[in-house]
């Protein structure tokens, strides 16, 4: 029987659809003090691979988030945590057997996974972006892409105008627009998910013509590896700062890079998760494609998303 810690222990998994975060937090007994990051870890699942556009989880991704769960738990334990938040968004939200796994997750390590909803996941992303951005008094646009989903919000450091969850996250993107083996990606399947865009985010160009956001604010990992790139190395989640600003110029050039090359040349440039080349592809058509409708032409990225907010509303609570 271990003796408790003096400060409380907290644990926090975020399990997106291509990737699955843990964040280990000590708490701090002096009001205001910031909580103490024990641990920062992420596993690259691809729970929605081979399945998602389907409505299922295959199942190799499935025995791999068993597996990286029994992992996570390791680490729980390990470092005596006493309370375990995990939030499950777009593949355990819209998958036929994603109950299953939230049950067998809970059956084989007693982490009970709670699926949200679409909004609900953009709020706590926004709450966790204004932990490493200061948002100020003018709107800016947030914009989180997962795999399964992408979540839009337009907001400012205390008000959230405008928030939407669509069904169109880059595992989902890949499978619709890049079957091609090779990993080429040609002028025809850009302008195929561009005219698809067109279509699906109709809800955001009227917001963006409402609100008129000033930057756009990039979470989660599509951006971490443009930053990444922009640094020409690729860093682990502990060395990223909160916030980095992403030149206009070093986008541009990072798209040009991706579009240019195939599936072995993109696994060459500095700065790529093995995982993400040609996620990093579909990911970038999108990003651009906003840039193009919104005007924008400043991009920061913020390393907090959906973890870090659920932990500022935990504290505030």
């Amino acid at each position: 029987m271990h003796t408790p810690h003096a400060h409380r222990r907290l644990a926090l998994i975020d399990l997106g659809t291509n990737t699955f975060h843990l964040l280990i937090v000590e708490l701090s007994n002096t009001p205001g003090e910031k909580p103490l990051v024990l641990l920062r870890t992420k596993a690259g699942v691809r729970l929605g691979e081979g399945g998602i556009s389907h409505g299922v989880i295959a199942p190799e991704p499935y025995a791999r988030a068993l597996h990286t769960l029994a992992g996570f738990k390791e680490e729980i334990e390990l470092h005596e945590v006493e309370e375990v938040r995990a939030t499950a968004t777009s593949a355990m939200r819209v998958t036929k057997n994603g109950p299953d796994l939230v049950r067998d997750i809970f059956e084989q390590t007693g982490i009970r996974v709670d699926v949200i909803p679409g909004e609900r996941e953009a709020e706590l992303i926004c709450q966790g972006v204004r932990q490493a951005v200061d948002l100020g008094a003018e709107p800016h646009l947030v914009m989180d892409i997962g795999g399964g989903s992408v979540e839009f919000i337009i907001a400012n450091q205390t008000t959230i105008y405008w928030k939407h969850s669509f069904e169109i996250g880059a595992q989902r993107l890949l499978d619709k627009f890049f079957p091609d083996p090779s990993g080429v990606f040609p002028a025809a399947a850009v302008e195929a998910e561009q005219r698809y865009l067109g279509t699906v985010l109709e809800p955001l160009i009227e917001a963006l013509q409402r609100y008129k956001p000033v930057s756009l604010v990039g979470a989660s990992g599509s951006f971490d590896s443009l930053a990444d790139m922009q640094l020409g190395q690729l860093r682990t989640d502990s060395q990223q700062p909160p916030r980095t600003e992403l030149a206009l110029s070093s986008f541009q050039e990072s798209y040009r890079h991706l579009l240019s090359g195939n599936h072995e040349q993109r696994l060459a440039i500095p700065g790529i998760l093995p995982m993400r080349a040609d996620m990093l592809v579909v990911a970038a058509v999108l990003i651009d494609y906003v840039l193009g409708i919104s005007g924008i032409t400043r991009i920061q990225t913020s390393a907090y998303a959906l973890k870090e907010g659920l932990l500022a509303e935990m504290l505030s609570a």
